[in-house]
């Protein structure tokens, strides 16, 4: 950061701070603009998908979010970076029990975050929700929230039975609510790289996918 400097009572090489941002909801290249010195980049990778509940009285484990990563980069040398932005994971179906994990997401060789796990699907014996993701290389690393676990043979007989399995929350927010007797659908991944919902057997439909990951560039002059 440049220094500030009092000359005749005035302020001399003042640093100019952020003039500008650029927002990654897909892969593609970061080109810096005139001017532009530091990047403080932040890189959330995708969430996972809920897991389906297959039994008869069961519920699936929801997704984990993706882990973040943010870092202060000189770009003083720098013209472009290469950006990968890791989608959500599918929520598990009849065809398919398991949640699938999410994505990568990365800012060149300098930092990324892994996508959160899927989460289990609801007739088994131990009924995980998904596991955080990692963030690596930056500053700061956060893992993304693990999702809610499931429950096989729950057996209660209330009419009204819910899931009880939200989606792992990421750096951004949290993650879908899972599936409610009849009249609500397990919900996808809400903020950025959160995860899905799981889906419940008195509903009966499919799991929540997890929401895509993100990058994020603040530039500074």
């Amino acid at each position: 950061m440049a220094l500030i400097r009092l000359n005749n009572q005035s302020l001399t090489n003042v640093n100019k701070g952020l003039v500008s941002q650029q927002v990654f909801t897909s892969s593609g290249t970061w080109t810096k603009p005139a001017g532009v010195s530091l990047v403080r980049v932040i890189v959330t990778g995708g969430g996972g998908g809920g897991g389906y509940y297959q039994g008869a009285d069961d519920f699936g484990g929801s997704g984990g979010a993706g882990g973040t990563s943010i870092k202060i980069i000189d770009v003083s040398a720098v013209s472009s970076v290469s950006v990968t932005v890791g989608g959500g994971g599918a929520g598990g179906s009849s065809g398919s029990a398991d949640g699938s994990a999410g994505g990568s997401s990365s800012f060149g060789s300098y930092c990324s975050a892994t996508g959160g796990g899927g989460g289990n699907n609801g007739n088994g014996a131990a009924i995980y929700g998904g596991t955080g993701g990692n963030g690596s290389g930056g500053d700061i690393n956060i893992t993304g929230g693990n999702g809610d676990n499931g429950w096989d043979n729950f057996n209660v007989s209330n009419t009204y039975a819910t899931s009880l399995s939200t989606g792992g929350a990421s750096y951004w927010g949290g993650g879908g609510r899972g599936s409610v007797w009849t009249n609500m659908v397990a919900n996808n991944g809400q903020a950025y790289g959160s995860g899905g919902g799981s889906s419940h057997s008195r509903q009966g439909g499919a799991a929540g996918s997890g929401r895509d990951g993100i990058v994020v560039v603040e530039e500074y002059a």
